[in-house]
């Protein structure tokens, strides 16, 4: 991240430097108008006037960079910005002030195509993400901070509007001395709000009026503070916690949004940003608790611009991305008109805690919508939506058209990891399995291989009485086995010699007649003499050949 912020420092400054002065600005509309005199609806009109420019200047600011450039436009517009921030505390007239603010708007926009164009050229593919992750921070840290500098002075004198003056001419030396290249700038034609409703009718409503409570607590808050009773430093205060609850809650919002049903989590976080303001209706002037409801109502409202963007193109392919997004700020900047003047009217017919109960019904209706949508449409599979990406309502077309390719693409990537993570450990389950069944198999094998040969000497007797447990069978087996290679031997020593196994032998009983030594067998003789054969010899000779005295040599 360190290296990433290394490449594009000066150009997060410059956008650091010009949150600041707008963000001055914008408080200072609400704290200088109640001290001119001007009322509630009075206040509301000038606050939907920047809106307006805004609005037109993200049609037609690409139009003139194509045209004289990038460098141009830039300093033509940061001049316009300059000279009508000074001009607001010399024309102090709900007329003038309309009109500058649609300049300031105008402009802003222009400035905000062109910086983002810029920031967007120093990215590559692999660090984009993290650059519009760290633009966004730039942006509502610029808006926190500037509210610290109101209380450096007096809004009743001109010294911090032109103080707002001087920081955003100031932002244009980083962006210029850095950007070295001037990238193309092609933003694709809005899709139109008839077509947004049909593909995605949550994104298109809920957007819209989101634009409606965004502009209401942005625009309306200082109006809100003044005309309770609030000194600036708590104006200033107030105001900040609306972004500073953003940049709190904007990642585990995000977290949650990809890992759930995204129409849930709208419902849901509608529903606390209604409870936030309706405990801010009820407490009335007291400090801390509209400090609270002012952190949770604006914590939950910047995250839900950023989810019903995810949400929307989730619905709509990848070719109709490009013209949903433009659609997308379109109708934000419509809900964005609208709403100041509907809590401008109702606090001016009501009272000042009407602006707390616009915001309620705002978000109710939001809810609502979306609890309906539930009912209406199929979730989504988790794992077919695209990646969230924390991006502000004050981004222009480019910035949310290129958010929302990146938000596209790293879904595609984390989907081919989950993929390849997933196959990997199917493989090594399928080892696991494989060495375990071959450990299993070779087990029962050799159990069964040990009781085959086990059997038989649990079924024979016991030759011996010292636990030798050896079966007769097998005995008899060696002995024959024995004598086969003994006679073998034999008659190799003795060619002459006919040799006769025990097994082949006579009964002990049995006896067999011999001829006197030297002679002839007798066939007529009467009497025969019969030798019986020695036990201990395994050998029987015939007659014919008589064997050589003496015990036979021992065999090897």
């Amino acid at each position: 991240m360190a290296k990433v912020l290394g490449s594009v420092w000066a150009l997060l400054l410059g956008i650091v430097l010009i949150m600041l002065g707008n963000g001055m600005h914008f408080t200072l509309i609400g704290l200088r108008g109640g001290i001119e005199g001007f009322s509630s609806a009075e206040l509301a009109i000038v606050t939907s006037g920047y809106f307006v420019g805004f609005l037109s200047g993200a049609r037609y600011t690409p139009v003139l960079i194509q045209r004289v450039g990038h460098v141009r436009v830039f300093a033509a517009l940061g001049s316009f910005i300059s000279a009508a921030l000074i001009a607001l505390p010399l024309l102090t007239e709900p007329w003038a002030w309309t009109l500058l603010r649609l300049l300031i708007g105008f402009c802003m926009s222009g400035i905000y195509v062109t910086a983002e164009s810029w920031l967007n050229a120093a990215a590559s593919n692999e660090t984009r993400g993290k650059v519009l992750s760290a633009y966004m921070m730039a942006q509502t840290l610029g808006i926190i901070g500037a509210q610290g500098l109101l209380t450096l002075g007096d809004a009743a004198t001109s010294v911090l509007f032109i103080c707002a003056s001087i920081l955003v001419s100031i932002s244009f030396g980083p962006i210029l001395l850095s950007a070295a290249v001037a990238p193309v700038v092609e933003v694709s034609r809005a899709m139109s709000f008839a077509k947004l409703f049909k593909a995605s009718p949550l994104g298109a409503i809920g957007i819209f009026l989101l634009g409606s409570v965004y502009a209401t607590q942005s625009g309306m808050g200082a109006v809100f503070g003044t005309q309770v009773g609030l000194s600036g430093s708590h104006i200033a205060l107030f105001i900040a916690m609306l972004f500073a609850g953003a940049l709190v809650l904007q990642t585990p919002i995000g977290w949650l949004s990809d890992r759930m049903d995204r129409r849930v989590l709208i419902c849901g976080l509608s529903a606390a940003g209604a409870g936030s303001c309706l405990f801010g209706w009820m407490a009335g002037d007291a400090l801390w608790p509209l400090i609270a409801s002012a952190f949770f109502a604006g914590g939950v409202t910047t995250p839900l611009y950023a989810l019903l963007l995810a949400f929307t193109n989730d619905s709509l392919s990848a070719e109709e991305m490009p013209g949903a997004s433009g659609g997308l700020v379109f109708a934000f900047g419509l809900g964005a008109i609208v709403g100041p003047l509907a809590a401008g009217g109702a606090m001016e017919v009501m009272d000042p805690y009407a602006f707390w109960l616009v915001l309620a019904t705002t978000f109710v209706a939001i809810s609502l919508y979306a609890l309906y949508q539930i009912t209406q449409r199929e979730m989504v599979p988790v794992e077919e939506t695209d990646s969230y990406l924390n991006i502000l309502p004050t981004a222009s077309p480019m910035a949310v058209e290129v958010a929302v390719e990146w938000a596209h693409e790293h879904a595609e990537d984390e989907q081919l990891a989950a993929e390849a993570a997933e196959a990997a450990a199917q493989e090594e389950a399928f080892e696991v399995a494989l060495e375990e069944a071959f450990e299993e198999a070779l087990e029962e094998a050799l159990d069964e291989a040990f009781e085959a040969n086990v059997a038989p000497l649990e079924e024979a007797e016991l030759v011996e009485p010292d636990h030798e447990y050896v079966a007769e069978p097998l005995l008899e087996a060696d002995a024959d086995t024995e004598i086969a290679f003994e006679t073998e031997r034999l008659s190799e020593l003795l060619p002459g010699a006919e040799l006769a196994t025990e097994t082949e032998a006579a009964p002990e009983t049995e006896h067999r007649s011999q001829t006197d030594s030297g002679a002839a067998t007798d066939t007529d003789s009467d009497s025969e003499s019969y030798e019986e054969r020695d036990p201990q010899s395994p050998y029987q000779f015939d007659s014919e050949h008589q064997p050589p005295k003496g015990p036979w040599p021992s065999m090897p």
